[in-house]
C-alpha cells in the first residue's frame, strides 16, 4: 500500500525529472576567444613593427640635395614691416639665410634656426613698403634654394581688436538678416498647392546641392594655401565624412529613416543645420579675407551676400509648408541657419589658419550632403520612387538660382 501511495503521489503518467544541463566548462574557458583575439592583434602589431625596423635599416641612404619646401601661410603688413608666417611642408629641415624684396636684400628677424617638417616660423622684414604696390619676396635657404612669395597689392593689415565688432555686424547682415527675410514667405507657402510645395522642396535640393559644391571648391582652394602640410584637400573629405556620419548617427538616435520619414520641423532643423555650417564657413572666409586686406567691403558686397543667402531662408521653411510651427521654433531655425556666420567672421578675422578653414568648410559640405540625402525621398512623387519632370526642373532651378545670386558676390 505504501508503494501504491507513492505511485499515486508521483503520478503514473508524469514525465521523469529533466536531466541537469551539461556543464559549459570552467568559467575561465569563456574568455579564451577574447584572449586569442588580443593575442592575434599583439602578434600582428609586433610583426608590423619588426618589418618597419628591418625595412628602415635595409633602405639605402638618400642621395642628392635636400628637398626644401616652404609655404607662406600668412602675410601681415604694418608701417615699415612685412611679417611672414612660413611653414615647412617638405621632408627636410629648412634654414632661411637671406630674404630679398624686389631683388633688394633686407634685414630679417627669425628663420635663422632650422625649421623642421610641419613647423612654422615667423620672419619679420624691415622694409618701407608702399600701399598698393606689388612686391616679390624671395627666401634664400642655406643650400641656395630660392622660394618666392608674391604680394599683388600691399595693404596694411588691420588689427584684430579693431575689426571684431565690424566682423560680428557683417556676419549679422550676411547671415541672420537674409535668412529671416527669406523665412517670411512661409505664409505664402502654406497657401500653395501640394504640387507647388513639392517643387519647392526640389528647389531646396538644388540650392543645397549647389552650396555643397561651392563649399567643396572653396575648401579645396583654401586647403591649397597650406601647401598640403596636413593633407590639403584631404581635410575636406575628412571634415565632410565626419559631419555626414555625425548627422546620420543623430538621425538614427531620433528614429528618422526610410521607414520613418522626418517630420516637417525635424526636416527644417536638418536643413538649418546644413545651411548654418555652410554660413559658418562663409563667415570664416569673409573674416580671413578682410584680415589680410583682400576684401573690398562695401554696400555691393553686403547686398550681394544678402541676396545670395535670401534663398536659404526659403529653403529652411519649405518643409514647414504643411505643418504649424511656433514663433519660437522659427526664431530658433533662423539662428541655427544664419547666426554661425557671426562667429565664423570673427574667428576668420582673428585666427588665420588654412587647415582649420579647410576642415570647417568640409564639415559644412558633409552636413549639406546629409540633408540632401534626407530630402530626396520627399521629392520622389511618382510610384516606384522615380522623380517627376517638375521635380527635376525644380532641382535645376535651385542650382541656377544659387549660381545667379552668387554672381552678385564681389568678394
Amino acid at each position: 500500500m505504501a508503494a501504491d501511495a507513492e505511485l499515486s503521489t508521483r503520478g503514473i503518467g508524469s514525465s521523469p525529472e529533466p536531466a541537469p544541463a551539461p556543464s559549459s566548462g570552467p568559467p575561465e574557458t569563456a574568455g579564451r576567444p577574447v584572449l586569442r583575439l588580443w593575442a592575434a592583434i599583439a602578434a600582428t602589431a609586433t610583426a608590423i613593427a619588426a618589418l618597419v625596423l628591418v625595412g628602415l635599416q635595409a633602405l639605402p641612404e638618400r642621395t642628392g640635395p635636400p628637398i626644401e619646401v616652404l609655404v607662406v601661410e600668412r602675410t601681415d603688413l604694418s608701417i615699415g614691416r612685412i611679417e611672414l608666417t612660413v611653414r615647412n611642408v617638405g621632408p627636410d629641415p629648412v634654414q632661411v639665410a637671406q630674404v630679398a624684396v624686389n631683388d633688394s636684400f633686407v634685414d630679417v628677424v627669425g628663420g635663422s634656426q632650422e625649421i623642421n617638417r610641419l613647423e612654422t616660423s615667423r620672419l619679420v622684414l624691415r622694409y618701407p613698403w608702399q600701399e598698393g604696390q606689388p612686391y616679390t619676396i624671395a627666401l634664400l635657404t642655406s643650400t641656395g634654394v630660392v622660394i618666392e612669395h608674391v604680394i599683388p597689392a600691399a595693404v596694411a593689415t588691420p588689427s584684430p581688436g579693431g575689426i571684431l565688432g565690424s566682423m560680428a555686424l557683417l556676419g549679422l547682415f550676411v547671415g541672420v538678416v537674409p535668412v529671416v527675410v527669406g523665412m517670411l514667405v512661409l505664409p505664402l507657402l502654406r497657401r500653395a498647392r501640394p504640387g507647388t510645395v513639392g517643387v519647392l522642396l526640389a528647389v531646396t535640393v538644388g540650392l543645397l546641392g549647389f552650396l555643397a559644391l561651392d563649399g567643396a571648391l572653396d575648401a579645396v582652394e583654401i586647403g591649397a594655401l597650406s601647401g598640403g602640410a596636413f593633407g590639403g584637400p584631404v581635410l575636406v573629405v575628412l571634415g565632410a565624412t565626419l559631419a555626414f556620419l555625425a548627422l546620420t548617427a543623430v538621425d538614427a538616435l531620433v528614429g528618422t529613416g526610410p521607414d520613418r520619414p522626418a517630420s516637417g520641423l525635424r526636416l527644417a532643423t536638418l536643413v538649418a543645420v546644413g545651411i548654418g555650417l555652410h554660413n559658418f564657413g562663409e563667415g570664416l572666409a569673409i573674416g580671413t579675407a578682410y584680415a589680410v586686406g583682400e576684401l573690398a567691403l562695401g554696400a555691393a558686397l553686403v547686398i550681394g551676400f544678402a541676396l545670395h543667402n535670401l534663398t536659404e531662408g526659403v529653403a529652411v521653411v519649405t518643409p514647414l509648408a504643411t505643418q504649424r510651427a511656433r514663433l519660437l521654433d522659427l526664431a530658433g531655425l533662423a539662428l541655427i541657419a544664419g547666426a554661425p556666420a557671426i562667429p565664423g567672421a570673427v574667428l576668420g578675422a582673428s585666427v588665420t589658419n588654412p587647415e582649420l578653414s579647410t576642415l570647417l568648410l568640409g564639415l559644412g559640405v558633409g552636413a549639406i550632403v546629409r540633408v540632401v540625402v534626407v530630402l530626396v525621398p520627399a521629392v520622389r512623387t511618382r510610384p516606384g520612387g522615380t522623380v517627376s519632370p517638375s521635380a527635376l526642373a525644380g532641382i535645376a532651378g535651385g542650382v541656377l538660382l544659387m549660381y545667379a545670386t552668387g554672381l552678385l558676390v564681389t568678394a
